[in-house]
């Protein structure tokens, strides 16, 4: 047959020998789609394993929705309160973070209030689980709609409003103040024992969580006794007898004493500028506050 062919051809040797490689590949490729489909591995059906992977997604949902309970059941605490009164630190003990704090604070900062407890869940920072969670501790104090005005007849006695002693009040005496809770008279009492009492109202700004609205809110329903203050002694006062003050830092207290006994008792205010660490407007905020006496 090689003959045959080459002689019918006129096929040189090399050229029937290159004509037997290309039908043998021609034929090798002819087989390939039949050798693959041989050899092919069995595939596993996507759909047979989407409910699987389905149920697997659930499950590892549901895990992390219960560690985030967990997490934050330990890093919070529950308590009454109403959300009209307390201040961002009261808001992170109940859960929420600095920020969340923040938005919650400036809502009722810019006017906003809380009339029912379902307000509080229109809340951005709150969710709905947070919000059941806090439910039962919702406490909103209701404000007293005004009497309606009689005009026929005589005309009642307008009662005239008791005055609340800044600076001898009590906590009870301090829950008197219309939008004066708990928290905020116990805040009020400790930074006024901190101070050695109030020389004017707006420190009660200082206050944390005390904003200017609230400021104005119970500024007309307090009076002010400057005589009531606690005044300390700079020429005997020690460093625990001015640690707790609040215009007072570590390294001012250490130079107030330090100068005293480089060089003697302070005689006035012009003698408390000559401490370089002490700033003017530090020195006029505690002036009320300190003496000179050389008992």
């Amino acid at each position: 047959m090689r003959k045959w062919i080459t002689a019918y051809f006129s096929f040189s040797k090399r050229e029937y020998n290159g004509l037997l490689v290309l039908i043998f590949l021609l034929v090798l490729i002819s087989m390939v789609p039949f050798l693959l489909e041989f050899f092919e591995p069995e595939q596993t059906s996507l759909d047979m394993e989407r409910p699987a992977i389905q149920k697997l997604q659930l499950i590892l949902a549901e895990k992390r929705k219960l560690h985030q309970i967990k997490k934050l059941d330990v890093k919070s605490e529950l308590f009454d309160f109403d959300p009209n009164l307390i201040g961002m630190e009261e808001w992170q003990r109940l859960g929420f973070s600095a920020k969340q704090a923040a938005v919650l604070f400036r809502y009722r900062a810019k006017g906003g209030r809380f009339s029912k407890k379902e307000d509080l869940q229109k809340m951005y920072p709150v969710s709905p689980e947070m919000y059941h969670r806090l439910l039962p501790y919702i406490h909103i104090e209701k404000i007293a709609k005004p009497e309606r005005r009689n005009f026929s007849g005589s005309y009642p006695v307008k009662e005239k409003m008791v005055l609340v002693p800044l600076n001898t009040a009590d906590t009870l005496q301090l829950m008197e103040i219309k939008g004066v809770g708990p928290v905020f008279a116990r805040r009020i009492f400790k930074y006024r024992q901190r101070l050695g009492g109030f020389y004017k109202k707006e420190q009660l700004m200082e206050v944390f969580g005390l904003d200017s609205l609230k400021y104005l809110e119970i500024r007309d329903q307090i009076s002010l006794d400057d005589h009531a203050l606690v005044r300390i002694n700079l020429n005997t006062a020690m460093f625990d007898d001015l640690k707790n003050h609040p215009y007072l830092k570590y390294k001012q207290i250490n130079a107030i004493i330090q100068f005293r006994k480089q060089h003697g008792n302070y005689g006035n205010i012009a003698d408390l500028k000559k401490v370089a660490i002490l700033s003017v407007e530090t020195i006029e905020r505690l002036a009320p506050y300190i003496s000179f006496n050389h008992d």
